[in-house]
């Protein structure tokens, strides 16, 4: 059976005769130049009856609303977008990794109760994807300008006593040396034994080392990066838009080997142990947190290295990925953000900021309102099922797992921005707007891992389309088209989901015609939309 014939025996079970023999005209027997405005015109007439089709890996994604922040975050992510005129998502998105980086490792949420054992840190990773010249640094500045000042203001505070402490501990010092020259000089242990004590007096005597407190980073290697956490009360964040972490953790400073268990636990708070002839590292709860904003390019380029997928490093980011506006933008029109929002802004983090103590202390632990657990957990429910075997998220489940987790952080951090460091728990406004934000971000992330490669049913079904575009193949068999590309397809369940996958996007239709005597035919139906330049 010919794909002209069992298109059109499909088309007259649906009482499409005429329909059937306009296409065999338009696309299958399609002429050379001469016929090409006819074709696309009867291509579009049968496409009436067909949704717009979602190309796979090319996902339209949702925007991120500045409104779903807190009042007087959101007030200053929609300025900054305003003012830059970038897309709001970026905003978002790094607003809530600079939320993020004022209160983690201070407060954890325990989404069953603040006796159960089960809590979520509240690090953050977000990553937006713009192309060059997108305004990143710009948007990135503005939201991370009262931490830069914070630290400034700190440093200033600190200096005299900085410097005493650090002056303190250089005399012990050099008389811990002497007096260790004395002992070992000593003509009797009686002596001996008296500068000992001598020694110990002075080494707990001596202050502990002061610095300057540090609340992010942007180009760091996986050992320095340990080292802050140590120096800085077990937490630090990299808010950055340049790819440099990202060729650091591909191992860009140690000779290819991607060096990843420093991030990955940091992002779960899990104890940190590291004993190596040049360095120590021992924390209890690290916590990491980013905010990235990179070209679409490098990340593809660098992030698709299948150890980054493998480790789960990826799934641990929260993904935007809204369509430039690049060439689009009023180079007439100058905004600037009002400074009732900035101030504002600033006072409030700083207020988030109060309290926060050099050296790690237990963080205070958070619970949910009852109406608020009920919601979260319909959301992970939701999550949970759409994971399994042909499950909307099957291809991003290891992704999708930690987003019930993510959407807990989320909520307490809004809570936390909302009503500040004395919140007792988090309230069901909270936790609904992440909840929203979260399922938001569902499609953002189905097209990053496309772009990553990491969708490799998303590939596949893209393949197909562009394998019947060349042939202008309206119609097919599934046997057909596994045989023309039997290099990818040497399954067919491998084929099968991706037959699925472009029934699900509207871009085909999948049926099964009856054979006297014979199994029946799996046929395949193109959206015509798709062969219409």
């Amino acid at each position: 059976m010919s794909d002209h014939s069992d298109f059109n025996d499909l088309c007259r079970v649906a009482g499409k005769a005429a329909v059937a023999a306009a296409v065999s005209a338009a696309v299958i027997d399609a002429k050379p130049d001469s016929h090409a405005s006819t074709d696309r015109e009867n291509v579009i007439s049968i496409g009436d009856n067909w949704p717009d089709p979602i190309i796979p890996g090319q996902m339209p994604v949702p925007d991120l609303p500045a409104s779903i922040l807190p009042t007087w975050v959101g007030r200053m992510a929609e300025a900054v977008a305003e003012s830059t005129q970038t897309p709001p998502a970026m905003a978002v998105m790094c607003a809530l990794s600079v939320l993020a980086t004022a209160l983690h490792r201070r407060f954890e949420v325990a989404p069953f109760g603040e006796e159960d054992e089960y809590t979520e840190p509240l690090s953050l990773w977000t990553l937006t994807a713009l192309p060059s010249g997108s305004r990143k640094t710009a948007v990135i500045n503005a939201l991370a300008a009262p931490l830069v000042h914070w630290e400034k203001l700190e440093r200033d505070r600190l200096r005299s006593e900085i410097a005493r402490t650090t002056t303190a501990r250089l005399v012990g010092k050099k008389r811990i040396e002497k007096l260790a020259k004395d002992a070992v000089n000593a003509e009797s242990d009686e002596d001996r034994e008296r500068i000992r004590k001598l020694i110990q007096e002075e080494e707990e005597a001596m202050p502990a080392e002061m610095r300057a407190p540090r609340l992010f980073t942007g180009d760091v290697t996986a050992e320095r990066l340990q080292a802050l956490l140590v120096e800085h009360g077990e937490r630090m964040a990299v808010l950055s838009d340049e790819a440099g972490i990202f060729l650091i953790m591909a191992g860009m400073y140690s000779g290819g080997m991607a060096s990843l268990d420093v991030f990955l636990q940091g992002h779960a708070g899990t104890p940190m142990r590291v004993d190596r002839a040049d360095r120590c590292a021992h924390i209890d709860k690290p916590a990491l947190t980013f905010g990235l904003a990179l070209q679409p390019g490098v990340l593809a380029d660098v992030a698709s290295s299948r150890r980054f997928r493998d480790s789960g490093l990826l799934a641990r980011f929260l993904f935007a990925m809204p369509e430039s506006n690049v060439g689009k933008r009023d180079v007439r029109r100058r905004l600037t953000i009002p400074s009732y929002v900035k101030n504002d802004y600033e006072s409030r983090l700083r207020a988030l900021l109060d309290g926060r103590q050099q050296i790690a202390s237990r963080p205070r632990v958070i619970g949910m309102s009852d109406p608020a657990r009920e919601l979260w957990l319909d959301f992970a429910d939701e999550i949970e099922k759409q994971q399994g075997e042909h499950g909307g998220l099957e291809s991003i489940a290891d992704w999708s797992s930690k987003l019930p987790g993510a959407a807990a952080r989320i909520a307490a951090l809004l809570e936390l921005a909302e009503v500040g460091p004395s919140t007792e728990a988090v309230s069901l406004d909270a936790t609904a707007k992440a909840v929203e934000l979260c399922r938001l971000l569902i499609p953002h992330a189905q097209a990053a891992f496309g772009l990553l490669g990491g969708d490799a049913t998303d590939t596949d079904a893209a393949a197909i389309i562009k394998w019947a575009r060349d042939g202008r193949r309206l119609s097919f068999s599934r046997r057909d088209c596994q045989k023309a590309m039997e290099g990818r397809f040497r399954s067919v369940a491998r084929l099968e989901k991706a037959l699925e996958r472009l029934s699900q996007s509207d871009s085909a239709r999948v049926n099964k015609v009856p054979n006297k005597g014979a199994p029946p035919t799996t046929m395949v139906r193109m959206n015509p939309k798709l062969f219409v330049d």
